[in-house]
């Protein structure tokens, strides 16, 4: 069998294949669907200091090969999260990335910390693209200087590894890869979802209640992979790629661009199984292309 083993930071996946967040739960909603110890990790739902309820509904709509979501950062918060779902989460046996935000600087290095310290987290994913109140609304994942001083302060105040999800909402993801790597980061997961809107033809309203939305699903799964190999191109520290991935073929297109493990999204509603399926599939691939391990793949892209 082929070697699908990973190392993010000081976090080894027993292979790439990783549930993203928000699509995934807190991982309890899955168990009777697949066995978590045979998937890499997951990731969970965007955690916050206090807990929230999201966003008025709708706040869903599906368009073509895709879908578009407000939820609004819905979760139980942190406490909740230590004293009611990790205790579970931990009895599974699965490696569990605790997705994390904030509305203040603050904010973020308490959650950090707090997640930082629980037993049965073994890394932390930051979202960066949640508005900043302090600086009047923007995300703080718009700006490289401010997002490299971000993930410092974190990076500084943690022991477990740091990844950084990038917004595709951006004219180059370049330089905020670089901020993300410049600030110590151990890795970045990109793509998030990408803005959208979707119109009711017949009410002439939009579909969704908040008008705009976070586009997902294969549709997106193009501009993914482009951002994935520029982001693998120009940063030393491991890409995580995340968008519309469907298929083992889908998967193997991050991997080969420089992605060193992959987030299945969208399509966990679609078939919860997926992750542990892909996962299985893509054993089987490599002993039938005779793969003896998983980095032959990783970035083996050929442009000439």
């Amino acid at each position: 069998m082929a070697n699908l083993k990973v190392v993010i930071g000081t976090l080894e996946l027993v292979n790439p294949v990783i549930s993203a967040s928000g699509t995934f739960g807190y991982g309890l909603e899955f168990v009777d669907k697949l066995d978590l110890r045979r998937i890499g990790a997951f990731a969970t739902k965007g955690l916050s200091l206090n807990k929230r309820d999201g966003n008025p509904m709708p706040r869903i709509c599906e368009t073509p090969s895709g879908m578009i979501n407000s939820i609004g950062l819905e979760n139980v918060g942190i406490d909740v999260f230590e004293m009611e779902k990790l205790p579970e989460i931990r009895k599974t046996g699965a490696k569990v990335i605790a997705n994390f935000f904030g509305e203040t600087e603050d904010e973020y290095l308490e959650a950090a910390r707090r997640l930082d310290a629980m037993e049965g987290v073994h890394a932390l994913e930051m979202n960066v693209s949640c508005p900043n109140v302090e600086k009047g609304g923007i995300e703080f994942g718009s700006d490289p200087a401010f997002l490299e001083k971000l993930t410092s302060l974190v990076r500084k105040a943690i022991r477990k590894p740091l990844i950084v999800k990038l917004s595709p909402n951006v004219a180059d993801i370049r330089p905020f890869a670089r901020a993300v790597e410049n600030g110590g980061g151990d890795a970045i997961s990109a793509i998030n979802t990408l803005k959208g809107m979707s119109v009711d033809t017949a009410t002439r309203r939009p579909r969704i209640k908040r008008v705009f939305g976070g586009l997902s699903g294969p549709a997106i799964r193009p501009v993914a992979v482009r951002m994935v190999y520029e982001c693998a191109r120009t940063v030393k520290i491991p890409v995580i790629g995340i968008g519309g991935i469907a298929s083992l073929e889908d998967m193997l297109e991050f991997l080969i661009v420089g992605a060193v493990a992959v987030q299945v999204g969208t399509m966990n509603f679609v078939e919860p199984g997926i992750c542990q399926r892909l996962a299985e599939e893509l054993s089987v691939w490599c002993e039938k292309e005779r793969i003896a391990d998983i980095r032959e793949i990783i970035g083996s892209l050929k442009t000439d």
